[in-house]
Order: C-alpha cells, then structure tokens, then sequence
C-alpha cells in the first residue's frame, strides 16, 4: 500500500509587515530583526478577515484542485493548524468541512503547536493503512501574530510569527509504485510526494516556558487580564529557556531525523531536501549542515514570510519547487519543532 500526497497549497494574506517596521516598533535593531529573527518580511492579517477558517478554506480548495479531487470524495478532514483561530473551544475541522462541501468527511483537529505538519501527516498515513478510508484532507492556519506584543522583549523570539494557511490532500492505493520510480506510480501520475515513516519526541519540562497568561481555566479571561495585557504571548524566563534549550534542541532535531529516516530505509547520505521550521537563520544553517546539507540550496528560509507555525513545511515545499531546489526523485524531510517542547520528522519522496 502506498499513501502519497497528491495534492498541495498554500495561503498568505496580502499586507505585510517588514523587519524594518518591526524593528522601529520594538526598539531592536533592524539587523538582529532581519538576520537574527529571519524576518525580511511576514504576512498579517486584517482585523476583520483572513480568520483560520477563511485562510484555511482558501489553501485547501488549491489543493484540492492540484490533486484533482472534488470535496465530496474526501473521507476526513483534519485541522492541525493553530488553536488561536476563529472563535475558542470550537471545531475549526467541522466549520471548514462544511465550507468545502465535504458532505461525506468526518472532521477532527491535531494540535502539536509549531511541530504539527510531520505529526499529523504520520497520524493521517497511519489511518490510512488501517482504515477502510481513501482520501484526507490535512489542513492547517495560523495567525499568531496577533497575540505578539512588540513592547515585551521577553517574547522576541516570536517576533517573527506570521500568518498563512496551508493544505495538503492525501490519498491511498493498493499498488506501492515503488519508492524509486517516478513513472508507473499510482494516482495515475498525481501523486506529488510518497510519505514514508516519521519520528518525533518529547521533552515536557518546557511546557509551562511560552504561555498567554490569561484565558485558560487558570485565569479566566476578565476586565483585570485585559486591562493588564495579559492576552499576549509570553515567556516567563526567557534566560532559564534558553539555558535549558540550547543544549538539547539541535540533537533532538537530529535525533527525529535520523530515526525517520532509519524507519524509512535511509539515512542522511540519501537526503536531498529539508523542509524545516523557520527560525534564526544561523540555527536554521546549523541543523541542514549537521544533517549534511547545503544551506543555500538544499531547503528554504523563509524570511519573506516568516514563522507560520504549521504552515512553514508546505511554505518550504512549495518555494522549493518553484525556486528548483527541491526537483522529482529527490528525498526529503518534514522537519520542525513546537514549544512544549516537541521535536518531529517525517520522510517524503518527492514525485513532482
């Protein structure tokens, strides 16, 4: 059985706000705004639309469209984007189902922060080759910059969120293809990428290290929180985070690698591109040079559009075809991480 993805889009609002602005509004330098922080540029959304459904409707109709496949023929649609979106303690998935017309669908959501891409398409390949189900719909939105407040250095590392949506369609067939040829693959010729196997880990003592304050059963949402601004992303011991970080996140970024790669009957020589969370440009070159890759043209950085939670792999995906970084045979790498702190990789070979 071969589960592949046949079909791919994406979605970024029109306005945009630059490093520069960026840099003006927050006191920092606009050198560590645009090197740093790897933000040239990112998308916003207006107050009054682009919400996570809208932008989520949007990136899955082109999908659909790329994989040729009509609403009604999906089978599931998940929803693994931010769980800031249009309304709280409310199902995204059903609301967007509904939207596409995917009358014969069940709608549910995966939330794993900014690690979600790997984890729910290794969740949805799963059901796949276990369920008597044939075609999902994986789709996820953010708009976290929202909740970024540019007066609070203690949270700059999130200075760079941006907004976007993005979708993949992904279908099963009986026949496997064959990992290695790109002609004779099932789909009748559809299939963008085959999806191997993924890996992820762990480790929960960063769980309380990047919270909103407010909102939560902890402290409901109230005239005190509001009038103290305590709806904005924050990061209680920015120092204590990153001291603790530092030394485990590059071999956890390797360490899922690795063993996606291991499962997948490969290992780092037979990699060709990685799609990786959008970071600091010098972390974002340190993980592709330790896994043996070229920087410059073995994955994307995405500093026109900053950090999209979720949404970054497809982003990287997509650039890297355009920019024929990523070309038909080649191997690649779902990479990413999420507050939490989660570390997750899945293996893909590219189709076209």
């Amino acid at each position: 059985m071969t589960v592949s993805i046949t079909g791919l889009g994406t979605y970024v609002p029109d306005e945009t706000v630059t490093g520069e602005a960026i840099a003006a509004e927050s006191g920092i330098p606009e050198e560590v705004v645009v090197e740093k922080m790897g933000v040239r540029e990112k998308r916003v959304c207006p107050p009054d639309g682009d919400h996570a459904t809208d932008m989520s409707v949007t990136a899955a109709e082109r999908a659909l469209a790329d994989a040729d496949v009509d609403p009604t023929d999906l089978d599931v649609v998940v929803y693994h984007g931010s769980e800031y979106k249009d309304h709280v303690v409310w199902s995204a998935a059903a609301a967007i189902t509904d939207r596409l017309g995917a009358t014969n669908a069940y709608a549910t959501e995966s939330y794993t922060l900014c690690a979600g891409a790997p984890i729910a398409l290794r969740q949805i390949t799963a059901q796949l080759e276990t369920e008597p189900i044939g075609t999902a719909l994986l789709v996820a939105a953010s708009r976290e910059e929202d909740l970024v407040d540019y007066g609070n250095e203690d949270s700059s590392f999130m200075f760079n969120f941006g907004s976007g949506a993005s979708a993949f369609v992904v279908e099963t067939a009986d026949d496997d293809g064959g990992d290695e040829s790109a002609d004779g693959a099932p789909f009748d010729g559809r299939a963008r990428a085959t999806v191997h196997a993924s890996a992820a880990e762990t480790d929960g003592s960063f769980a309380d290290d990047v919270v909103m304050p407010a909102g939560g059963s902890k402290r409901p949402p109230s005239e005190e929180t509001v009038r103290e601004g305590l709806h904005t992303l924050d990061v209680p011991d920015p120092d204590g985070m990153k001291e603790r970080l530092g030394p485990v996140s590059l071999p956890a970024y390797l360490s899922v690698a690795d063993t996606a790669l291991e499962r997948s009957g490969f290992d780092r020589d037979d990699l060709d591109f990685v799609a990786l969370t959008h970071m600091k440009r010098s972390f974002h070159e340190r993980v592709l040079d330790e896994l043996g890759l070229d920087p410059g043209s073995d994955g994307y950085y995405l500093d026109e559009f900053g950090h999209v939670q979720s949404v970054d792999q497809a982003l990287a995906l997509e650039r890297g075809v355009e920019t024929e970084r990523l070309e038909p045979g080649d191997l690649g790498c779902l990479l990413a991480a999420g507050t939490g702190y989660t570390w997750s990789a899945t293996v893909i070979r590219w189709r076209g």
